[in-house]
């Protein structure tokens, strides 16, 4: 993984010394909060519903073992025991006190890491697919990529006050582990018919009150070409993007209002005018940083055992049916860890839990970690005679839940219970769902399936791109709670098509257990998925199960 070097280190303590001062002013009363707010958003603070919340930025989603350790010790001292890790790979404290932030990001500086840039209208922590380096399956390891453009974004002169926020996702492979369709701009690696490297490059997508999928922008740009054409891109809309109305500023409302042919037409001259600014630079910066992300030395073990304690332990066979996933390297497994207990938060880790994986990546995963947009904890390199002793560990510390992509690995934003702007809770719907379908005993035969909850209309439960999405509506004072179907997040990207009308907080469970039911008496066999299922056979048969009276389904066709 990528090492800070003089400067980087600098950097970061400058900004840490830049904001103490700024908190000093605002405690002692010389600062107002107006005055203040712009300020602690640069650097990732918000003030909730019942305290402030700090954003740690974990780019790309990589984190080594002290870095892990020392986002538990900031739990302990700073907060209350737990971190909450969310679907921008970053990791939310929700109870700091604000006179100790500074401590906290001091902290973070002495293992690498910052809260720059986790808020305000910038370019966000770039996300990268959280099996980057290990999946069989990508055409390289994207996080070089991801870590030049973070370089390039962090404090970017031009693009400190854009009109609203922005975020970059990039991936390895053309299965798409991470949105890039959802995202300001996303980022493919690919192959040209010659057999190079380079990135097809998506814009305009996003969620929020105006879900969008993005539109190809170019289906092939050489990698030398990455920092010139996204900053062409960025420019653009910087000079386009609307700031008369903040619910039509994002980016996808400028391809919309233009169009991607204007759009194409107006990144393409302005990078015509800068590439010759980049005089090769950032492709040296970028050969140092990919030294860094070499693969680490693999092992060669037999694997009897990990085979062994399949046969003998159907936990430990169930686990790794659904928590492992194929890796490049022979006798290796990528190791999800679910962050989904049932009935627990979704995504929130205690401080002794991040030990614990702290401990277990050190000792059996090359040192390595990762956040997964899902809001799990990924062990990516795995040999499989260690697999027994990893499930072991994580039993012990409470992770071992075998519910990866099933029915209770929910995607759920905080909802009421912090966010300020939330109109109604997530939390609370998300662990009754998951706690219903383990009494039911139905996962694993129900297999694939995507819920994703949000609180609010601004999606950051991704719910438009569940295959079950919900949202939650204030309606007249009354949490409502919306259902979507058929929504996809992965290369087949599909925004969700409102099923009907919401349901209160005591009828959304058993909504959901019906639409679930439903799906397994609709299904041709074991084999298709709830989404496989809805696309062969379109709404109707989904909605006449959530809406069983005749009334309910007419109204809801």
């Amino acid at each position: 993984m990528y090492k800070y070097n003089d400067f980087d280190a600098a950097f970061v303590r400058e900004r840490v010394a830049q904001f103490r001062g700024q908190v000093e002013r605002r405690i002692d009363g010389s600062l107002t909060e107006d005055e203040f707010k712009p300020l602690r958003l640069m650097n990732g603070l918000y003030l909730q519903l019942h305290a402030y919340m700090l954003r740690v930025a974990v780019p790309y989603g990589t984190l080594n073992s002290a870095q892990m350790r020392q986002l538990a010790m900031i739990a302990d001292r700073w907060d209350k025991g737990y971190g909450h890790f969310t679907t921008r790979q970053n990791i939310q404290y929700n109870w700091p006190e604000l006179r100790d932030v500074p401590d906290i990001l001091d902290a973070l500086a002495d293992v690498e890491m910052h809260a720059i840039q986790t808020s305000g209208n910038t370019i966000r922590n770039v996300t990268a697919d959280h099996f980057a380096g290990a999946a069989a399956d990508e055409i390289a390891d994207p996080r070089p990529y991801a870590e030049l453009l973070r370089q390039w974004s962090t404090d970017h002169p031009e693009f400190q006050f854009l009109p609203r926020k922005f975020k970059i996702a990039v991936t390895g492979a053309e299965a798409d582990r991470a949105v890039i369709r959802a995202h300001d701009i996303g980022l493919q690696l690919v192959r040209n018919d010659a057999g190079e490297i380079g990135f097809r490059v998506l814009v305009g997508g996003g969620l929020g009150r105006t879900p969008m999928i993005g539109k190809v922008l170019t289906d092939y740009l050489p990698v030398a070409d990455l920092l010139p054409y996204c900053e062409a891109i960025v420019s653009v809309y910087n000079l386009l993007g609307r700031r008369d109305n903040k619910y039509k500023a994002r980016i996808k409302i400028t391809v919309h209002e233009n169009g991607i042919d204007q759009i194409r037409a107006l990144v393409d001259e302005r990078f015509a005018r800068i590439r010759a600014e980049f005089s090769g630079v950032d492709q040296a910066l970028l050969a140092e940083i990919q030294t860094a992300f070499a693969p680490p030395a693999f092992k060669t073990a037999e694997t009897d055992g990990y085979e062994a304690a399949r046969l003998a332990n159907p936990a430990f066979r169930s686990w790794s049916d659904t928590n492992l996933t194929a890796h490049k390297a022979d006798g290796y497994a990528i190791v999800s860890v679910s962050i989904k207990k049932h009935g627990a938060t979704p995504g929130d880790a205690t401080s002794d839990q991040m030990r614990a994986l702290a401990d277990i990546a050190e000792t059996y995963g090359h040192d390595e970690l990762r956040i997964s947009h899902e809001q799990n904890v990924i062990l990516p390199h795995v040999h499989q005679s260690d697999l027994p002793a990893v499930y072991a560990a994580l039993r012990a510390a409470d992770l071992a839940t075998a519910n990866i992509g099933l029915a209770s690995d929910i995607i759920a934003c905080p909802g009421m219970d912090y966010c300020a702007l939330a109109t109604a809770r997530s939390i609370p719907i998300a662990q009754q769902i998951a706690t219903r379908f383990d009494e039911l005993k139905l996962e694993h035969e129900v297999g694939p399936l995507k819920i994703k909850i949000s609180g609010c209309i601004n999606a950051c439960g991704h719910h438009h791109v569940g295959h079950i999405g919900i949202l939650g509506l204030d309606r007249a004072g009354v949490e409502n709670y919306q259902i979507t179907l058929g929504g996809d997040g992965s290369e087949d990207a599909a925004i969700g098509e409102r099923a009907g009308p919401g349901f209160s907080a005591d009828e959304i469970i058993p909504a959901i257990e019906r639409l679930v039911l439903g799906y397994l008496d609709l299904r041709e066999d074991a084999s298709e998925t709830f989404l496989q299922a809805y696309r062969r056979l379109g709404a109707g048969p989904f909605k006449a199960v959530l809406y069983p009276d005749k009334e309910g389904a007419r109204d809801a066709a």
